[in-house]
């Protein structure tokens, strides 16, 4: 019968939403106290204008720069994976994303295109800094 398959698949598409759920509340948990989460947050700003600065940019690889049109794209849109109305995982997803994506960002264009195109004050590159994994300057 069909509606067993779609029955198996919802149930499947269920139990991966809650394993990615459980694994954000770790993460979340893991991130440490509500200062480095509110400190954050406070970035995201700065942090949204230096997307857009890094996907302006001809001199970075163009893999880069769609990683970042489409990291620009998912904090801007009202949709995310976890809703925001839900208590500390709302908004947790959106900072481990965003984590993931700087990491991943700093290791193809290097720390250098953070630094000449940062927005914002030079304690907020070094918090950016930290969560993408590099030294302090």
């Amino acid at each position: 019968m069909w509606w067993h398959a779609l029955i198996g698949i919802a149930v499947g598409l269920l139990v991966a939403y809650l394993i990615l759920l459980g694994l954000l509340w770790l993460a979340s948990r893991r991130a440490g106290d509500p200062v480095r989460l509110r400190e954050g947050m406070r970035l995201l700003p700065d942090l949204i204008r230096l997307i857009r600065r890094l996907v302006a940019d001809p001199d970075l690889p163009r893999g880069v720069r769609v990683r970042l049109a489409l990291l620009l794209g998912y904090l801007l849109l009202p949709v995310d994976l976890v809703p925001d109305f839900i208590p500390v995982l709302g908004y947790a997803d959106d900072a481990i994303i965003l984590v993931i994506a700087l990491r991943s960002i700093t290791r193809r264009a290097g720390p250098e295109a953070l630094t000449r195109h940062w927005p914002g004050t030079p304690a907020g590159l070094a918090a950016v800094r930290r969560f993408a994994g590099l030294p302090a300057e």
